[in-house]
């Protein structure tokens, strides 16, 4: 690669970066979809699961770090086919489970009746996943969990507020005591 094939890439990449984010975040212009698999309200519902794994306490939640908008882009960019049909199907999945339970949809239900269904559904996963030939597919839930945790940890709030952030550490200590009570780090 030459030095003007090397620029071009480079102001492609800046160019779509700053594009892409201005549609992603715009206020006048709100597209359905997010992405080819995902619209917005699949993405809120997404959001509002997330939020009941990890809700606010002294530190946002997973809603405020916008994790339901990683999950759309993640399952679409990095999952195979299978996994993402398996994703897309959890979504109706557990709307169904909350109307069986509960008689309402999941975005309906009190906190109270949120954390009681995910909870049911995060034991069904457990079970799923230890009994599953290697040939299954992924149990729904365990995905929409685990993108939730790496989506919150990895954001910035997450980092910042979460656990202890350090942008400039000093220098390298290989031993620092744990009291009981700190947060783990992120840098």
């Amino acid at each position: 690669m030459d030095r003007r094939e090397a620029l071009k890439a480079v102001g492609l990449l800046m160019g779509g970066a700053m594009i892409g984010g201005d549609l992603l975040m715009s206020c006048t212009s709100r597209s359905p979809k997010v992405n080819d698999l995902f619209d917005q309200d699949q993405v809120a519902f997404l959001n509002e699961v997330a939020d009941t794994i990890l809700p606010a306490t002294s530190t946002p939640g997973a809603k405020e770090a916008g994790v339901g908008q990683l999950m759309a882009v993640m399952v679409q960019d990095c999952y195979p086919a299978e996994d993402q049909d398996v994703f897309m199907n959890g979504i109706t999945e557990l709307d169904k489970a909350s109307k069986d339970e509960f008689g309402s949809k999941f975005l309906e239900l009190t906190p109270q009746q949120r954390t009681t269904l995910l909870t049911a559904l995060d034991a069904e996963q457990k079970k799923y996943m230890r009994e599953k030939a290697p040939e299954d597919p992924n149990h729904y839930f365990r995905m929409m969990k685990e993108l939730t945790l790496f989506g919150y940890f990895t954001s910035e709030l997450g980092a910042t507020k979460a656990l202890r952030y350090v942008p400039i550490p000093g220098r390298y200590d290989a031993c620092i005591p744990y009291k009981k009570g700190d947060r783990a780090w992120a840098t």
